[in-house]
């Protein structure tokens, strides 16, 4: 199936959810870069990101939508958009599931 990404709250509530096919291409180029925390989600179990952590993930995602082929830059997006939702409203996070 491949790696989603949810928002998600304290209470475990999945408030956004991305399916966007390019997610594992994504998280496996940036663990071929070594970056820190996309480069360390697991594809086969969740990897859970809380709001601190955003402000190391964001700019890894932007970095990435950047010098990505078009299929992962879309997909940096779509995450970077879930994230913003995380900034706006406290206790949520942001999960990757893998397959």
């Amino acid at each position: 199936m491949g790696i989603s990404v949810q928002v998600r709250t304290f209470t475990n509530a999945v408030e956004a959810t991305c399916v966007h096919p390019a997610i594992a291409a994504l998280c496996a180029q940036a663990a071929s870069q070594s970056l820190p925390l996309l480069g360390c989600v697991d594809p086969y179990d969740d990897t859970v990101f809380n709001r601190s952590q955003l402000k190391v993930l964001i700019p890894e995602l932007q970095g990435l939508a950047e010098v990505s082929a078009a299929e992962e830059a879309e997909a940096a997006h779509a995450i970077l958009a879930l994230a913003a939702q995380i900034e706006r409203k406290a206790h949520r996070y942001l999960v990757f599931n893998g397959d």
